[in-house]
């Protein structure tokens, strides 16, 4: 029973990590997306 709970709780951390690494990565995009925007607007004003 021990082997069996370890082994979920294993492949539970495996997909907890991959989806964390989904979402850090999306919160980057997010960030130079509103970065490229901001960059934008500002050149805009200065015009």
């Amino acid at each position: 029973m021990s082997k069996k709970n370890n082994a979920k709780r294993e492949a539970y951390a495996k997909k907890q990590e991959e989806q964390g690494k989904k979402v850090v990565t999306w919160i980057f995009a997010g960030l130079i997306v509103l970065a490229v925007i901001y960059l934008f607007w500002t050149l805009s004003m200065m015009a």
